[in-house]
């Protein structure tokens, strides 16, 4: 067997976002303390111990808010799981949750790369998303991260937000490429149903649907011209800084997710903890908790996440693993290629930039010639 990922989900954060639709709740730090607790039961208690692990990502939520305590359950992971030597140790962070003290201690304890949500390089789109720092803070951030240590550092770039311009993407990627950050993610907002911004209907002073894709556009020649090479739809990186861990996501690689609305692939089955912290805290065996998921892995699933990256499919690949005559998922490939949607050379089919803005439909039209 491969080597696994393992996801831990933090639900607390200081502030809930007007465009948030993670499973989180406001910080309590005794609640907190119960929680770190909670999951270290469940690290000593999981069916897959043993398995050797080479990503853990720390998620949320707001990560940074345990402070030392992550160390604690990072420690009971290395206990418990045959933990790769170079594995990558991710923690999410906000800029206005973290001090220098706190990053370092966690850097030597081995967390390795840090991924912080920036959002945007003007304060005004910062103020619309509800954030609680400011540009000129999350510059500062990620200096102290540095100084912390951490040499492999990710931020996330909002497309598509109220007021939003070209010059503030430039000022964006100009900054963190002067300040050698090695990823960004750079994710289109979405109005998810139920949030604040969905009630105050904010997409009416959002850009449109044009003035979003040409955002998009831009947005992916800016990283391009300063070394960040897109690799997913939404993720761009230096050479050999992509995130580890999304890739297992994206390539049906198997996973283990601990934590309220965690998300597990294992053994070719997926399966949930239900958005419910009380239930989480209270129970001895919290795996008794998890909602079994369908099965995973299977040719659909297989092709429509594979689609998502750059390196796309390989229809050798897929006829090796499957038994599949790839005939005529080649024949649409080819299609779809004189429209500009997709690259494909007789072997690896994968989206272009127009495919990947309108990717959902791309990737359904394929599937039915699967």
């Amino acid at each position: 067997m491969g080597s696994i990922g393992v996801y831990i989900h933090i639900p607390f954060c200081l502030s809930k976002c007007p465009y948030c639709d993670f499973y989180s709740l406001k910080y309590n730090e005794q609640t907190a303390a119960d929680y770190c607790k909670a999951v270290i039961r469940a690290i000593d208690t999981s069916a897959a111990k043993g398995r050797a692990v080479d990503s853990i990502y720390f998620g949320g939520g707001t990560p940074v808010l345990l402070g030392e305590k992550l160390l604690e359950i990072l420690a009971a992971l290395k206990r418990q799981f045959a933990v790769d030597k170079d594995c990558e140790i991710t923690l999410e962070a906000n800029p206005a949750a973290m001090t220098l003290q706190t990053l370092q201690k966690l850097c030597e304890g081995g967390f390795n790369r840090i991924s912080m949500g920036v959002q945007s390089a003007s304060d005004r789109e910062l103020s619309y998303l509800g954030r609680r720092h400011s540009f000129e803070q999350a510059v500062e951030s990620v200096q102290l991260a540095k100084v912390a240590g951490f040499h492999n550092i990710s931020v996330d770039l909002m497309l598509g937000t109220p007021e939003q311009t070209n010059a503030s993407i430039d000022r964006f990627v100009q900054t963190f490429s002067d300040l050698d950050v090695q990823h960004i993610s750079g994710y289109l907002l979405k109005i998810e149903p139920g949030t604040p911004f969905a009630k105050q209907q904010i997409q009416n002073i959002c850009p449109d649907e044009e003035h979003s894709a040409d955002l998009y556009l831009h947005t992916i020649e800016q990283m391009e011209r300063h070394g960040f090479l897109q690799y997913e739809v939404s993720n761009f990186a230096k050479p050999h800084f992509e995130s580890r861990h999304n890739l297992k996501y994206w390539r049906c690689e198997e996973y283990l997710g601990i934590g309220p609305a965690a998300h597990s692939f294992l053994n070719g089955k997926r399966f949930y903890f239900p958005r419910d912290l009380k239930g989480f805290l209270a129970r001895e065996n919290v795996w008794e908790m998890v909602e079994p998921d369908g099965s995973g892995g299977d040719l659909f699933e297989y092709v429509m996440l594979r689609l998502r990256l750059k390196e796309g499919v390989n229809l050798g690949d897929l006829n090796r693993r499957f038994q599949q005559d790839t005939a005529p998922l080649a024949r649409r490939a080819e299609f779809l290629r004189k429209h500009g949607l997709v690259c494909f050379d007789g072997e690896n089919i994968s989206l272009t930039a127009q495919g990947f803005l309108v990717s959902n439909s791309v990737i359904v039209d394929l599937l039915e010639y699967c």
